[in-house]
């Protein structure tokens, strides 16, 4: 046997196939060492540093070559077996090529901390994970999936420990099932509206001087003098009729008479409107992990849009409750998420545009972005708003004069307090079994038309009684024989019995 060192570290070996066989297993390396077959050009072999394996070629090889023996040493036992160890971190070659020149083996050798038994250490610590640790260029690749978010940092940390901070660890593992988010929004806002006014208007007219003359504030009535006989409101011809003004949502206390020459009306509105509104939404929503959710409960209006050379486009504007969301579940199970809230009501402001009536709009919306863990909660908007407006509608020094002044005056008064809550819980959660769903319309039938006419029952049913659910029919190893346009009726089984024809499909329990 020949042996010869090249200058840049390769070593190179001219083997006979008599002379390697005298060998003895007394020169070998005192290391453990772990038997294998030769594998095919390209292969990986990853070795840990001071551990060893043996490679058993297919055929008999003459040339042996190592591209760095710093990193692995390689010993020849026979033509057909070689003793490869590892020596120290770092990736070289290992080739043997026969007489002819052809390629017997060929493989790249990655030497590592405990790298052989990186894969029984992850099996043993999650036996449930399926995770594959891959060394490559002085890193180590994980992939496979595991469970949870959870058990990804744990592998990542575990592989770590076991191979040395100096290497680094590439994670790309996978969860088994990708985690959803399930956001429920509490949106409660309280309206409150309070309304006041007296209002007094006064009506006065004087006829006995020969001309008309009278004084009025607001809008008390009519005074009118009957000029006809047989007049509906049963006044005879020469007398005076009055009529009070009774406002919309307002009681009216009225006085009417000829007094100190003259005829008199005057009334006094008195007002008063204290008004609720409470609004609560709690929209749901379910998300995948990195997409977006969206949800509207109210409507849409068209809106008329005013384009070039006098054309007019209809765009629609969305109202009501709507949310969107979208949450990103990080590795140690906390979620960043991105969420907009929003409810926007229709109100009596409008605006004309080339004769169309467009509303206005009240909005509440917020939108920002948070991380929190599963079933915790925030607030993220809030809104106390108190206004209270005064007026005060009275004639031009009349409205000033003591005591009399009271008469040419008109007060209102108005306080509206708004307060809007808005608070967000996402959770992590899981499909669950069609089984366990429980919903309102359970147990529900319709009556029948004796039940309907005899019993007098709108329907009956027992409440939460189990629904009917699709299940699987029975699994036929061959699919029906179909001759003409009709499909085979049934077929015999082994036993001789009839079977029934197949179905597509799912049947009803």
């Amino acid at each position: 046997m020949t042996k010869s060192m090249l200058k840049n570290g390769t070593v190179g070996l001219a083997l006979a196939a008599g002379l390697a066989v005298g060998l003895t297993a007394a020169a070998l390396p005192t290391p453990a060492l772990a038997a294998a077959s030769a594998k095919a050009a390209g292969a990986t072999l990853n070795l840990s540093q001071g551990r060893g394996q043996i490679i058993r070629l297919s055929r008999p090889m003459s040339d042996l070559f190592v591209a760095d023996d710093k990193v692995a040493d390689v010993q020849v036992r026979s033509s057909t077996v070689l003793y490869v160890f590892g020596k120290g971190p770092g990736v070289t070659t290992i080739s043997a090529t026969d007489k002819a020149g052809r390629v017997v083996y060929s493989a790249n050798v990655q030497v590592g901390n405990n790298f052989d038994r990186l894969g029984t250490m992850l099996k043993l610590a999650m036996p449930e994970a399926q995770i594959t640790a891959t060394p490559m260029n002085g890193l180590i690749l994980l992939t496979g999936t595991v469970t949870s978010p959870d058990d990804i940092e744990e592998a990542g940390q575990l592989v770590t420990s076991f191979v040395g901070s100096n290497v680094q660890i590439v994670n790309r593992i996978k969860t088994t099932v990708p985690m959803q988010v399930n956001l429920q929004v509490k949106v409660a806002e309280v309206n409150r509206e309070f309304v006041k006014s007296v209002g007094v208007n006064l009506l006065t007219r004087d006829r006995s001087s020969g001309f008309l003359f009278g004084i009025g504030q607001g809008n008390a009535g009519t005074i009118k003098t009957i000029t006809t006989d047989n007049d509906p409101s049963g006044i005879p011809k020469g007398g005076t009729a009055y009529a009070f003004n009774n406002a919309v949502g307002a009681t009216t206390l009225g006085l009417a008479g000829h007094a100190l020459g003259m005829d008199i009306l005057s009334t006094i509105d008195l007002a008063e409107n204290d008004g609720l509104a409470h609004t609560l939404a709690e929209p749901n929503l379910t998300a995948l992990s990195g997409e977006t959710a969206s949800f509207l409960a109210g409507g849409e209006i068209p809106i008329p849009v005013p384009q070039y050379q006098g054309t007019t486009t209809i765009e629609y504007k969305q109202y009501g409750v709507s949310l969107a969301f979208t949450p990103t579940v990080l590795a140690d199970g906390r979620i960043s998420m991105r969420v907009r809230p929003e409810v926007s009501t229709l109100t009596d402001s409008t605006v004309n545009i080339n004769g169309y009536t467009i509303p206005g709009f009240n909005t509440r919306r917020a939108e920002t972005t948070v991380e929190l863990g599963s079933g915790q909660s925030f607030m993220i908007g809030g809104l106390l708003n108190n206004t209270n407006t005064g007026s005060l509608d009275k004639a031009p020094f009349l409205g000033d004069l003591p005591i009399i002044g009271a008469l040419f005056r008109s007060q209102s008064f108005k306080r509206q307090e708004t307060e809007l809550v808005i608070i967000v819980t996402p959770y992590l959660v899981k499909p669950i079994n069609a089984t366990a769903v429980k919903l309102p319309t359970d147990g529900y039938k319709a009556a029948t038309d004796i039940q309907r006419f005899i019993g007098g029952k709108t329907f009956e049913g027992t409440s939460g009684a189990q629904r009917p659910v699709p299940t699987q029919g029975p699994v036929v190893p061959s699919a029906p024989t179909i001759t003409g346009s009709a499909a085979d009726p049934g077929s015999k089984d082994q036993k001789g019995k009839k079977s029934a024809p197949v179905a597509p499909g799912f049947a009803l329990n």
